[in-house]
């Protein structure tokens, strides 16, 4: 089975740790293309939840793998500061995983 694990800063881990997920500190938003890069190997991760100021700072070129990647999927956790097109984002991790777009009309 599959695991779900968060990325996040040092001030909003303990609520994510408090939830019962594995949770990864980041002190600063560089330190998280090595970490992905790490990650991306792991056998064991199926959904990465990871603040959206750590994916703004990863390469285009990571990116592009992740987005081509089956496994794990990367989702952005929201830090209040809109950094990441999260609708656009999340529309095409919907695409790949089910072969078309949904949308949801409120």
């Amino acid at each position: 089975m599959y695991k779900c694990l968060v990325v996040t800063d040092p001030e909003t881990a303990p609520g994510f740790r408090m939830a019962g997920v594995e949770v990864i500190e980041l002190a600063h938003p560089d330190e998280a293309e090595k970490l992905v890069i790490r990650l991306l190997h792991r056998d064991d991760t199926g959904v990465i939840a990871m603040n959206e100021d750590f994916i703004v700072k990863l390469d285009h070129k990571i990116m592009e793998r992740i987005e081509r990647s089956y496994r794990p999927i990367i989702i952005p956790i929201p830090s209040g500061r809109k950094q990441v097109d999260r609708e656009s984002y999340m529309d095409r991790l919907l695409r790949r995983a089910i072969g078309y777009n949904i949308v949801v009309r409120r």
